[in-house]
């Protein structure tokens, strides 16, 4: 009951018709805690595009340069040279077969998978299990890759994978409730660009339709994007 009144009187206190300055939104949101917990902060954002269509589907990375706050579980499969790297890297799990029967056989314990090539052969049997929940390795997402060491030490310190969904939604989560507000600042500035190089050339007149920020427990606000950069 404790969290409920408390997040009804978080909600109250801020104008949800307002249209907030980006830095006046996660100043609001860091004064509207309430939880106990380091919370989220997640960004929103729906897109004039149709993602029905493959010359307007938004995807890719972007390394946020203060990282989400929250330890990434790297599984790497890879054999030989490149699965020493791998470990080398920091990547928590590094194997071949015996990760594919691990997954076979319920294990999910991680949080993103890389692959280098010659793994995929094996790892597409996995299609059905890591496709549904985002976890299949994927060249366009940069993790079928023979650059292991790269990519691992980029995932572990902050790159993200974004895609529009079938709303043509985007969301992301871009730090800590805990962060100083300069760092989650540039986290949201970093991951904006990365949506704006990701336009799609058939994408016409309003790219971004809405967007909104959020921690964990607190209301959405609604976020100006005329301001986003202007602190840049």
């Amino acid at each position: 009951m404790g969290s409920t009144k408390n997040y009804k009187k978080s909600r109250a206190e801020i104008d949800r018709t307002k249209v907030y300055p980006l830095a006046e939104a996660l100043d609001t949101l860091k004064a509207a805690k309430f939880a106990k917990f380091d919370e989220s902060v997640e960004i929103v954002m729906y897109l004039s595009v149709d993602p029905k269509h493959a010359d307007q589907m938004v995807r890719g990375t972007v390394s946020l340069p203060h990282g989400t706050g929250k330890k990434i579980r790297v599984l790497v499969f890879a054999q030989g040279e490149k699965e020493a790297e791998a470990k080398e890297a920091g990547a928590d799990f590094v194997g071949s077969d015996e990760f594919v029967k691990k997954i076979q056989d319920g294990w999910l314990d991680f949080d993103v998978a890389v692959a280098t090539p010659d793994m995929m052969r094996n790892v597409g049997r996995l299609g059905k299990i890591l496709g549904a929940r985002g976890l299949m390795p994927s060249p366009k997402a940069g993790t079928v890759t023979m650059d292991v060491s790269r990519t691992v030490k980029e995932l572990k310190s902050g790159r993200i994978e974004f895609r529009v969904d079938r709303q043509a939604g985007i969301a992301a989560a871009v730090g800590r409730l805990s962060f100083d507000s300069a760092k989650l600042l540039e986290n949201v500035q970093t991951f904006y660009e990365a949506i704006m190089r990701a336009k799609p050339a058939s994408s016409k007149g309003r790219y971004i339709r809405s967007m909104s920020i959020s921690s964990t427990m607190g209301p959405g606000l609604k976020i100006d994007e005329s301001t986003i950069l202007s602190d840049k």
